[in-house]
């Protein structure tokens, strides 16, 4: 489900798949047709459970600050399909996306890939316009069989690894790694990030055999608590704007993939681009004592409560959180418990939306309840001067920003 999408598809005539077929044969199919796009840009590609949105987005304003143009192609969509490609931080415009359906419609791609092949051939298509110094590729799912997996890039990241998309991916860490660990490209770096030791077994294996050279967070590269980047080279950071621990190992992980895809970078625009970042509901405060984090999966439950509890000392906060189908709910809710005073269950228009009902028996608080997303009070009533946490599906906060607050494009969450 892409927001705004099937006005593109309407509008172009153009039939796709909304199910989810993990698989290159068709992609490569269809990028050829149009002309292989992906094959003459610089690109890094992000995989990872948890961490690839912040970790583009610390590489985005680093290289920013070095005055560098960008393209960033990441999902899912945080308003609609527009923002899911940016041109140095801009939405992709309409005329720009009609231009890449245009000709998708001209070489016969209708009722051949799913919405997000469609997507991402969409995505190069637009890259080759816009001719950017590096593009910012987030694959969607995993990583072997994703329809990013199509490019040869400067240097693969994976940010982390934790159970996730079982279903898809498998159901223990090395199966989940084994996927991802397919962004990995012969005699291409790989950069990573803190990985639990059953993942790192499987990534050095992997970056064995294909001869690329591996750098490890805790090992290649570090970041101190006195903001101490040592790496391919040495930086003095100061401060970040994006909160919480794992942010610095994801500002970390962003210096030295870019310095091992070759990028010349110098200190004081390293420091502005960390310390500038910010992104879009990651621990974000939308209002007074009201903040969005898209913790979705428990890895990402628990860092957002190390989070709270390092923001806010001894503080409990009141969950409002909403959810898709074949989630750990129930881990993902117990990570959250130890700085809970309440939990406000919701629905969303979205077709894998777990019902409120089903959350509410997977929660083993006290206090819980459920309510209407559509409700424009729902985030900012306040119980006892508490704050606020608004968490899980991404889908679901892009809705209740949108639909109950009024918050109509990016540049409105910033």
């Amino acid at each position: 489900m892409i927001p705004k999408m099937d006005e593109y598809k309407k509008r172009w005539a153009i039939e796709s798949d909304d199910a989810i077929k993990p698989g290159l044969e068709a992609i490569q199919e269809a990028l050829a047709l149009v002309g292989n796009p992906e094959a003459d840009l610089q690109i890094i590609h992000v995989a990872g459970t948890n961490g690839k949105g912040s970790t583009i987005a610390f590489m985005e304003g680093i290289l920013r600050q070095h005055g560098f143009s960008t393209v960033v192609f990441s999902s899912p969509a945080l308003i609609d399909i527009h923002d899911q490609i940016r041109l140095n931080g801009h939405p992709i415009s309409t005329e720009d996306l009609d231009t890449a359906f245009k000709l998708i419609k001209k070489v016969g791609l209708s009722g051949k890939l799913t919405d997000f092949e469609l997507l991402t051939v969409a995505a190069f298509v637009a890259c080759r316009q816009f001719a950017p110094d590096f593009v910012l590729l987030e694959t969607g799912m995993g990583g072997k069989l994703d329809s990013t997996n199509v490019v040869i890039p400067l240097v693969s990241v994976i940010t982390s690894i934790a159970l996730d998309h079982t279903s898809f991916l498998g159901e223990t860490l090395e199966k989940i790694t084994d996927h991802k660990a397919g962004v990995i490209k012969a005699k291409k770096p790989i950069v990573i990030g803190a990985l639990p030791k059953e993942a790192l077994a499987v990534i050095q294996y992997t970056a064995r055999e294909l001869h690329s050279e591996l750098f490890a967070y805790g090992e290649q590269f570090t970041l101190t608590t006195e903001d101490a980047f040592n790496g391919l080279q040495t930086f003095q950071l100061n401060g970040r704007g994006m909160k919480g621990a794992h942010q610095g190992v994801n500002a970390a992980v962003a210096i030295e993939a870019l310095l091992a895809a070759g990028v010349m970078l110098e200190e004081d625009k390293v420091a502005g681009g960390i310390a500038t970042t910010q992104l879009p509901f990651r621990f974000q405060e939308v209002f007074p004592g009201v903040f969005m984090d898209g913790a979705h999966n428990p890895a990402a439950a628990k860092v957002l409560t190390e989070t709270i509890q390092l923001e806010f000392p001894g503080e409990k906060v009141d969950f409002i959180i909403g959810m898709l189908k074949g989630k750990d709910v129930e881990q993902t809710l117990n990570e959250l418990v130890p700085v809970a005073a309440s939990f406000t269950f919701v629905t969303f228009p979205h077709l894998q939306a777990e019902k409120p009902e089903k959350l509410m028996e997977y929660c083993h608080h006290e206090k819980k309840k459920m309510t209407n997303i559509e409700s424009d009070t729902i985030i900012l009533e306040k119980e006892c001067g508490r704050r606020t946490i608004v968490t899980g599906s991404l889908y679901m906060i892009s809705r209740l920003m949108t639909h109950s607050l009024g918050f109509q494009n990016r540049s409105d969450l910033s």
